[in-house]
């Protein structure tokens, strides 16, 4: 049976029968009422599917369902969840009507190699995923008329496995679509949607699928389809997985392949964003249609430039695609003639000076007329970065500006947090949460209450974390150490400072653990002991990032360290959440200028969370002083040995003269009133400017809104 057939095969009784439409909108995910009622039908079978409502409902028994058709209670708080869809969903007087009416009728497309939404939904490695699906929620509850599209991966990401010996394995499961949230798009005659893309000088059929966020729609492409070659139908099968060719071959049907899916949708945006270079053979196309309507290719690539926004959101060099010259030429020697291009010309599009190879970068800043990085800091290193492209302006007049990175407050504010910001913010903080006189209520918040909310949050990720290796240590019957090194003896009045990143160089996961001796003296200290949670993945083909998890892992494995020290294996939103919400601090501690945003400190900080970070990315516009500490200087003190050294002096001497002190230092209730002024700070300070809403404010003023009235005239 198909994915197609399996998604009608199946009904509710007619009194709940919209739990299923329900089911299919992620808009459950960020509305705990929502999310609730799924819970409320099997609470056990809701953890099982890994909290996933379409599976949730495939698999209830008859007699659950029965009973709750029998449970007025339950019946009841359907119909309200619902009522709130509705209005949700029907709504016009949202803020983007208002504050922009020439948008309501032109769409923007949002382009994305990733898309992460919920953990449900495997289709995200890690930051630029989030990014992106808190982009779509925070478009969808402001109204913006955004439509993504990126790739459905029948394998999704790597999944994180660590040996006994720390090394980390590469696991890849097939997804079983027919039990996501996610629905095939149908064509006129009620069959599959397939589209022919061209692939150098073939054309590969792409089917397309559909995930509702909200307001929002993701149309997502799969090339796992009869009539393909076996080649051909694995090209989606990973996220960032294969060989170059591979890669190549994906960007290719995203960006050329994800216009003509819009097309053939009939959706015809006035903006196209290109959410970093993955996608920007997406522009090349747009030039092509123009050409092809009888356009010049000045003129073309003019009414393009009008159209295009392309932000950037690594400073990392290896962080851009860049493909062969002879590779480039392999599959488009059959395009650049319609772009009325030679060959050399064609290159010349995405060559960057005094460098080789096809830059995907590089192709979107030239051809984008709006490119922004995502902090201030990046939008400075952006501009140096790239200043070859433009060799007649200096570094500051290069035209990339920049909108700092924001997260979905109603994604990652801990559920019960959320309720106490209604009690004490007023229940409309959701819908005001970027005016900074909402959040300076936060001070009325009493000291107890909040650390007693915090320290709940805490409890549960202790919990989930011994659940964790409880669980793989009874499946696997390995090694116990490995159920110790994840964190099953880890203290709740510990300081418990948390760090969870992608694993690569740049990101120093191993700063802390700089000088041993002088660390273990303050994770056993008697009296103010100190803990370290480490989480992430290593990209499955980076062994230089395998080797630091391998190092902090053995650690953790190590009875010398009594446990102080956990690793828990495969980092996604799920675990996400709860390390944001429950650690005391949140360590980042990057080689500057290489982090461009870091928004896990800002989902950190909206929950009292302070961090304490490298001045990089968002963290140097966002610390004042009074929420948090920082590590080294503004800009960095360069890399090597050297700087090495220097950070991890700051972090050992800040810890032990200021943050181990301030979490101690407790009055007769045993409340820290300094730490929890310093929480609320955070919370004040991170939570109106660093939220999605803001930022997609500020996509919407700057970038999309001016370039739609361009395109439309």
């Amino acid at each position: 049976m198909t994915t197609a057939d399996a998604y009608h095969d199946w009904t509710l009784p007619e009194r709940i029968s919209r739990l299923k439409d329900l089911a299919y909108n992620l808009w459950w995910c960020w509305h705990p009422e929502a999310r609730a009622l799924f819970k409320e039908i099997d609470r056990t079978l809701w953890g099982e599917t890994h909290h996933n409502p379409v599976r949730l409902l495939r698999g209830v028994p008859k007699e659950r369902l029965d009973a709750l058709l029998a449970d007025a209670a339950f019946l009841s708080r359907y119909d309200a969840v619902l009522a709130a869809f509705d209005r949700y969903m029907g709504a016009e007087d949202f803020w983007c009507a208002r504050a922009h009416p020439e948008l309501q009728e032109r769409a923007i497309g949002y382009f994305s190699a990733e898309f992460g939404v919920h953990h449900s939904l495997r289709i995200y490695s890690g930051g630029l995923g989030i990014l992106a699906g808190d982009h779509c929620k925070a478009a969808s509850d402001l109204g913006v008329p955004l439509v993504g599209v990126g790739f459905m991966y029948p394998q999704g990401y790597v999944q994180q496995r660590i040996a006994s010996d720390g090394w980390q394995q590469n696991v890849y499961e097939s997804v079983d679509w027919s039990v996501a949230p996610i629905r095939p798009v149908l064509g006129p005659s009620g069959g599959r949607m397939l589209l022919d893309v061209p692939l150098g000088r073939g054309t590969i059929k792409v089917a397309v699928w559909r995930v509702q966020v909200g307001r929002v729609p993701l149309y997502l492409m799969d090339t796992n389809v009869e009539g393909n070659s076996p080649q051909d139908r694995e090209i989606s099968g990973r996220l960032y997985g294969g060989d170059r060719a591979t890669r190549l071959r994906q960007e290719i049907i995203l960006g050329i392949g994800g216009v003509r899916v819009l097309r053939a949708l009939g959706i015809h945006p006035g903006t196209f964003h290109a959410n970093e270079g993955h996608s920007a053979f997406l522009f090349l196309e747009l030039v092509r249609e123009k050409i092809a309507g009888g356009k010049s290719l000045d003129e073309a690539r003019r009414e393009v430039s009008e159209s295009a926004v392309f932000t950037t959101h690594t400073p990392v060099e290896a962080g851009h695609d860049v493909f062969a010259e002879e590779m480039i030429a392999e599959y488009f020697a059959d395009y650049w003639p319609q772009l009325k291009l030679d060959r050399e010309a064609f290159l010349d599009l995405a060559r960057v000076p005094g460098h080789s190879g096809w830059n995907m970068t590089a192709l979107a800043l030239r051809l984008a007329g709006r490119r922004n990085g995502v902090s201030r800091r990046h939008g400075v290193v952006s501009r140096e970065m790239w200043k070859s492209l433009w060799p007649d302006r200096a570094a500051e007049a290069v035209p990339i500006s920049h909108v700092t990175n924001g997260v979905h407050l109603e994604t990652w504010i801990q559920q019960d947090l959320g309720a106490l910001y209604d009690r004490y913010l007023g229940t409309d903080w959701r819908s005001r949460q970027d005016d900074p006189a909402v959040w300076s209520k936060v001070a009325a918040i009493p000291d107890e209450v909040l650390w007693l909310q915090h320290n709940r949050n805490k409890s549960a990720l202790l919990q989930m974390m011994r659940g964790r290796a409880r669980t793989r240590w009874m499946s696997e019957k390995g090694d116990p150490a490995q159920a110790l090194a994840g964190g099953a003896l880890l203290d709740h009045s510990a300081l418990t400072i948390g760090f969870a990143r992608r694993f690569a160089g740049y990101k120093r996961a191993t700063l802390i653990l700089h000088d041993i001796e002088r660390l273990k003296k303050m994770l056993f200290d008697s009296w103010r002991p100190v803990q370290l949670v480490f989480a992430g993945k290593a990209h499955p083909a980076d062994d230089g990032g395998k080797a630091l998890i391998q190092q902090v892992y053995r650690l953790a494995k190590d009875p010398a360290f009594g446990g102080r020290i956990a690793f828990v294996e495969d980092y996604d939103m799920h675990l996400a959440r709860y390390l944001v919400q429950g650690v005391d601090l949140w360590l980042n501690n990057p080689l500057a200028p290489l982090e461009a945003c870091g928004t896990s400190g800002e989902k950190a900080g909206v929950n009292g969370v302070p961090n304490f970070s490298v001045l990089d990315g968002w963290w140097e516009e966002g610390y004042n002083g009074a929420n948090g500490w920082p590590i080294g200087e503004a800009g960095g003190r360069g890399s090597g040995p050297e700087a090495d050294k220097a950070d991890a002096e700051d972090i050992y001497q800040t810890l032990e003269r200021k943050i181990i002190p301030l979490y101690y230092d407790r009055d007769e209730h045993l409340i820290p009133r300094g730490w929890t002024k310093l929480m609320k700070e955070s919370i004040r300070s991170v939570a109106p400017k660093y939220g999605a809403s803001r930022m997609v404010k500020d996509y919407v003023d700057a970038l999309y809104s001016p370039r739609t009235e361009a395109a439309a005239r």
